[in-house]
């Protein structure tokens, strides 16, 4: 296996029809203390088209047994899927693609909250989008807060801002947590090898950055919709070091292939900090020197991974 191995694709497919504006898509592990206020949250919304899909990911708590408490007094529509078998984040949100039954997908995580208005804001800011850009779209984002109202990441340069999610973190480098939706039918063009899956944790980049490649931009608005709750425990994210390596280096070899030729002259120490990362991170995967060089498409990054490669161990 090479990392080449590893990365999505994009494959365009017939449109699908949904029922739904929203499919608002909660995967869960370990969630029973927080899964009520996202219940909570969403009761409250005054936009009322859309579906909530939960994926409970073989918590080993009394998740289930809360959720179909929720269930069984809910009047939102809820599809419940309990997976027995942990399949991580990124395994459950390509089984919710497959189900969503909204135009747009928007993943609201188990642990955080919304404003009321939260889905309203984003259906008017999408409506608000000219008509000849819209095919152009991929996504809708917005800003958090945190439990304390204290906003958490960057704000937008402007507003409404359109950039592709590569250029907005690389080039504009608007950091920090964000939350948006993304159109169906787009994540539905996405198709991932088995080993994607298979091999753990894969960040969510490797996604977004994906539909930039192909020339899907997002619409950001400086509107903070998700409130996101710092300082909490176990959650369906959480890994260590050196089980998210894979997904890491996978990503920065990514970067490379799909960015370098276009982005090299505006964001040089963007590269130049990925290839520190790719070899530090490196000493914690079990690859010998050709799996890289045979995956990155650059000559000259090639020749400075190779010349740096016996210091890798030292990079910390």
């Amino acid at each position: 296996m090479t990392f080449r191995d590893l990365l999505p694709v994009f494959e365009e497919k017939q449109p699908k029809s949904f029922t739904h504006r929203f499919t608002v898509f909660t995967p869960i592990y370990n969630c029973e203390d927080t899964i009520e206020r996202v219940y909570n949250c969403l009761t409250k919304q005054t936009f009322k088209d859309f579906e909530w899909l939960i994926i409970n990911d073989g918590s080993s708590d009394n998740s289930h047994e809360v959720i179909t408490a929720i269930i069984e007094k809910s009047s939102i529509k809820i599809t419940y899927i309990n997976n027995e078998k942990n399949k991580h984040k990124m395994g459950c949100f390509m089984q919710a693609i497959n189900l969503a039954d909204g135009d747009f997908f928007l993943t609201f995580d188990a642990d955080d909250e919304c404003v009321d208005e939260a889905l309203e804001v984003f259906n008017n800011e999408y409506n608000a989008i000219p008509q000849d850009l819209k095919p152009q779209i991929s996504a809708v984002t917005a800003l958090c807060v945190n439990q304390h109202g204290q906003q958490i990441g960057d704000a937008y340069p402007k507003q409404p801002f359109y950039s592709n999610t590569f250029k907005s973190y690389a080039i504009d480098r608007v950091l920090g947590e964000k939350w948006g939706f993304t159109k169906t039918n787009v994540l539905r063009q996405i198709s991932y090898p088995k080993a994607f899956v298979s091999h753990g944790f894969m960040p969510e980049g490797l996604i977004w950055n994906t539909l930039a490649l192909h020339g899907y931009i997002t619409k950001y608005v400086n509107k903070p919709l998700r409130i996101y709750y710092v300082g909490v425990g176990e959650s369906i994210t959480s890994s260590g070091f050196e089980k998210t390596a894979l997904g890491n280096a996978t990503q920065y070899i990514a970067n490379f292939n799909w960015f370098l030729k276009s982005y090299w002259l505006k964001a040089p120490m963007f590269f130049i900090k990925n290839l520190y990362f790719l070899l530090r991170i490196s000493k914690y995967l079990n690859f010998n020197l050709k799996n890289y060089t045979t995956s990155i498409d650059s000559s000259v990054i090639k020749f400075f991974f190779v010349l740096l490669w016996p210091i890798r161990k030292y990079l910390k």
